[in-house]
């Protein structure tokens, strides 16, 4: 199962980072995605699949003063 944060979801193998993105309502312009150990630009979402032992790190960016 992925590793999503730290925490293994069984439910999202098979799910692109964009499926999964969307279903977790993260805002694409405010977040950074690090996949396997590699930054993963926006373009690329659609064509990272999740499989049995990825790693996915989702990191909010938040203004503030």
């Amino acid at each position: 199962m992925p590793v999503i944060n730290g925490k293994k979801l069984p439910s999202f193998s098979g799910f692109s980072v964009k499926e999964y993105l969307s279903s977790q309502n993260f805002d694409e312009r405010r977040i950074a995605v690090e996949y396997n150990g590699s930054i993963v630009q926006e373009k690329d979402y659609e064509n990272c699949i999740l499989h049995e032992d990825d790693q996915l790190e989702v990191v909010t960016f938040v203004g503030g003063g």
